[in-house]
């Protein structure tokens, strides 16, 4: 039997502002898009993991106003959990993010003393990314 992960969900409060963070700054690839019931969920793909799919959706979608409220709230504070990308070239994905609009450097690029280099943003959602050196 084989198990594997399949999808990772990012919440997100403004679909154009995620896709420009993950598609045009990380260099995403999208597979799906769907619009249902006014809100939109955006799957996309790293090159080397295309069966892994990264789905963006927005703090409203599926919830009731309240918990989505909640969520939203959360999500402005940057408080959930990291998401953790690997890349060949810190430096220029740095520098390529810094044109992307809304999007926080939280640490520059450093070598870490458990072995990576790596650095974080905030995506315009307030989402913490780590980004590593591969």
């Amino acid at each position: 039997m084989n198990t594997a992960l399949s999808q990772v969900h990012i919440l997100i409060d403004d679909p154009d502002a995620a896709l420009s963070f993950y598609r045009d700054g990380l260099g995403l690839t999208v597979t799906n898009e769907v619009n249902q019931y006014g809100f939109r969920w955006i799957t996309l793909v790293t090159e080397s993991q295309p069966d892994l799919g990264i789905v963006l959706f927005e703090t409203h979608a599926g919830r009731s106003q309240e918990h989505g409220d909640a969520i939203a709230a959360l999500l402005a504070k940057g408080e959930f959990n990291p998401v953790h990308f690997r890349t060949d070239d810190l430096a220029a994905l740095f520098e390529r993010l810094r044109t992307i609009p809304h999007v926080e450097v939280v640490q520059e690029p450093a070598d870490q003393p458990w072995g990576v280099r790596d650095g974080a943003v905030r995506d315009p959602a307030g989402n913490l990314i780590r980004l590593e050196q591969a």
